[in-house]
């Protein structure tokens, strides 16, 4: 079974300095339908003005992985970590017991488009952890490359969860796909372009939730980026 979530369906807030599209019920929007999916929580579309961002908060008991589309984020952390992310880079951050940081748009110029994802990790009250991957463009084209998953399979980022995350690039007309086992939930998010997934057109910021079925098939109408989610049930 495969439902679409259109892009405008998706929760909406405009901070002025922020403006942030979620997936999922998340701080003012909420929506009993979309608490998540299988693990996975939280997918927030966000765009942060030009030298803005978010100030020091805490977060506990939960992998968040933030992929940057465009721009520069600079990350600060009470583990001590500071790094900045910029696109093709990808950050697994366990909070664990609990850990502070802030984000921050690292440029004055562009501001920074970037996608914050929380997956509920498979034990709670480990110790805080920080991990940073570069993956190249070549690497994700006409393929889905393995970016997050339980093992660090494929030289992926170590998530302490159930689920794998993957990226793609396809070229109008290039199609790839991903076999899950049974008893597993899939998502697919649209970053960039249109592709149809399983048969159903899909555009930019759209995304498909599946269950019960054991393959998914993609195909690109568009240049098109795309993140697919494979999940604990």
């Amino acid at each position: 079974m495969l439902t679409v979530r259109k892009s405008e369906e998706r929760g909406h807030a405009n901070h002025g300095w922020l403006d942030s599209r979620h997936s999922f019920s998340f701080a003012d929007y909420y929506d009993p339908r979309f608490m998540g999916w299988g693990n996975l929580r939280v997918i927030n579309e966000d765009r942060i003005r030009p030298g803005t961002g978010f100030g020091r908060h805490g977060h506990r008991d939960m992998e968040i992985i933030s992929y940057v589309k465009r721009g520069a984020l600079s990350h600060r952390d009470s583990m001590g970590n500071e790094h900045i992310i910029v696109p093709g880079d990808v950050q697994r951050m366990s909070a664990g017991t609990g850990v502070q940081h802030s984000e921050f748009d690292h440029s004055t110029e562009e501001g920074t488009h970037f996608f914050q994802i929380w997956i509920t990790p498979a034990q709670k009250g480990i110790a805080p952890g920080y991990e940073q991957k570069r993956f190249t463009d070549a690497e994700k084209q006409g393929r889905l490359r393995l970016i997050a998953s339980p093992d660090g399979a494929q030289q992926s980022l170590t998530l302490h969860a159930d689920a794998r995350l993957f990226a793609g690039l396809l070229q109008p007309g290039q199609a790839t796909a991903l076999d899950l086992a049974p008893g597993r939930k899939a998502y697919v998010h649209v970053v960039e372009g249109r592709v149809t997934a399983c048969g159903q057109p899909l555009a930019e910021g759209d995304a498909a939730m599946l269950q019960a079925e054991a393959r998914i098939a993609l195909q690109a109408d568009t240049n098109a980026e795309v993140l697919v989610f494979d999940l604990a049930g």
